[in-house]
């Protein structure tokens, strides 16, 4: 019984030495991020924190907007952007090679106002009829699930028809939608769960999805990588795994 009391004695020691020695070297993380993420994120972000002492510090955006400002010298140590983004800024020497990790993933998804009525979306001709009968859709021309809900408008032959009715969301395709500007909204699915008063009618059909993969990478030259590293750590691991999960990411 000694023996026990004292290697858990122990083990209680080594851990508040841990914790005291990481709180005592807490660092502050600058991270981009994609607004994909950010159904789960705050709530990982306050549990690294809470875990290492460590502060992060984020700025939320279109996936490809941040690239552009990452490239033109917006600082940041951590990324969390599409997985074909970080693979081309891994190319051009900005992301640490090997530092990249596949943590959450997502499909697009069509929502309507609470208390509207939902449009059957189940099939291709089902999803046009929907489409057509909107007075007005919404969706970002810049986010990777407006670029794949614009190329279901040409591949579904009414690409014409809706531009006359179509409302550029940027990153606010839910809050346009509760607030009555748009009737019809395509975005990533956990954007539309996220937002009080929206209803997401569903995916798209199967044979028109896209699915968006979200990763984490290390940004070169951070003199003190350590931090971020862990951050990356944390966000990948099975810890984060349950959030994801909850917000509609899913692993």
């Amino acid at each position: 019984m000694r023996a026990r009391v004292t290697l858990a004695t122990w083990l209680g020691l080594t851990l508040v030495a841990l914790l005291a020695s990481a709180h005592a070297e807490a660092a502050e993380i600058k991270v981009l991020s994609t607004v994909g993420m950010q159904p789960a994120t705050p709530e990982l972000f306050a549990q690294f924190e809470a875990a290492t002492g460590h502060r992060v510090v984020v700025t939320y955006g279109l996936a490809a907007v941040l690239k552009t400002k990452f490239l033109e010298g917006a600082p940041a140590d951590v990324l969390i952007l599409t997985a074909p983004i970080i693979d081309d800024l891994t190319k051009q020497g900005k992301v640490v090679t090997d530092s990249k990790k596949d943590v959450a993933r997502s499909g697009v998804g069509v929502a309507v106002k609470a208390g509207a009525p939902k449009p059957d979306i189940g099939t291709p001709e089902t999803l046009k009829a929907a489409v057509l009968a909107a007075k007005s859709v919404g969706y970002s021309r810049e986010g990777a699930s407006g670029v794949a809900f614009a190329r279901v408008l040409e591949r579904l032959g009414i690409a014409d028809q809706v531009r006359a009715k179509y409302k550029d969301t940027g990153t606010k395709a839910g809050e346009m939608l509760a607030a009555g500007e748009i009737d019809l909204a395509a975005a990533q699915i956990p954007e539309l769960m996220a937002v009080p008063g929206v209803e997401v009618v569903g995916p798209l059909p199967a044979e028109l999805q896209t699915v968006t993969i979200f990763s984490v990478g290390l940004a070169t030259g951070v003199p003190e990588p350590g931090a971020a590293n862990a951050l990356i750590e944390f966000l990948s691991g099975p810890r984060a795994t349950p959030v994801y999960k909850a917000k509609g990411l899913g692993g």
